[in-house]
């Protein structure tokens, strides 16, 4: 694809408005605009370093994808202390931004989502509507290979403070994530009610499923059947329920601090 500063500047213009997305959910099926990502990879090839130093701060990145400005007609509230969106993102109208955090190229934030303190959206990360991404938390970026999926956390899910959610994982639709689960692409998920372990899916891909309750657990390493006899455990996210009224009802408690 012959790429140049005009289409860079048309596609992050687009994303920014939220007419173009990196992934978009189709049928139920999430998919990627895999020439989307393209065009954010070739922005960096075309940029030159330039200095954005502001004040006593220091800051040199490529020309192409500066911090991007917002007016109050865009109706993101961006509160004072640090937080830094780059060119390329979208929030929403409706949306929160606690400082300091970071949202990065590519980035799709929901109407009424709050990004708490010391939160970090990856490139191309997609978190839905109605969602609150606790402090401390990172949702990690996904920009090569460019065919991937990127991160994504679908409407009305939680998650919690200092979690780490990487590499390509979907948070269905009202999944509860409790603080400080980490979950990647090689993490196997113990689901109590079932019994059974949810691993990666076709695509290499864990997928948390719609309503689930994930906390911090563990599970002891096995040997010829047998767990070690050190006792030793190695750290494993649980599904300990599915969201039911109870849980709804807590997490609305989080609305009245908007």
């Amino acid at each position: 694809m012959d790429i140049t500063l005009e289409k860079l500047n048309e596609v992050l213009d687009a994303l920014e408005k939220g007419e173009l997305r990196v992934a978009e959910k189709k049928d139920g099926v999430w998919t990627v605009n895999k020439w989307v990502k393209e065009v954010i990879l070739a922005g960096f090839r075309l940029g030159a370093i330039q200095d954005m130093s502001q004040g006593q701060f220091s800051f040199f990145d490529k020309d192409t994808f500066p911090v991007r400005h917002f007016s109050q007609a865009d109706g993101v509230r961006i509160v004072p202390g640090g937080s830094s969106i780059r060119r390329g993102a979208y929030l929403a109208p409706g949306s929160i931004v606690m400082p300091p955090a970071y949202v990065n190229v590519g980035a799709y934030v929901g109407e009424g989502t709050m990004v708490d303190s010391h939160v970090t959206i990856g490139s191309c990360a997609q978190v839905g509507r109605n969602i609150h991404i606790s402090a401390s938390t990172q949702i990690g970026g996904v920009l090569e290979p460019a065919g991937a999926l990127p991160t994504i956390i679908e409407d009305g899910a939680f998650v919690g403070g200092n979690c780490g959610i990487y590499e390509g994982t979907i948070v269905e639709e009202g999944a509860v994530i409790a603080s400080g689960v980490i979950i990647t692409s090689s993490t196997a998920i113990f689901d109590a009610t079932t019994g059974q372990f949810i691993r990666r899916n076709q695509d290499g891909r864990i997928v948390v499923p719609r309503g689930a309750v994930v906390v911090s657990g563990s599970k002891p390493i096995v040997r010829d059947g047998k767990p070690l006899e050190s006792g030793v455990h190695l750290y494993c996210p649980v599904i300990v329920k599915y969201r039911d009224e109870k849980t709804a009802g807590s997490i609305h408690l989080e609305d009245l601090l908007r």
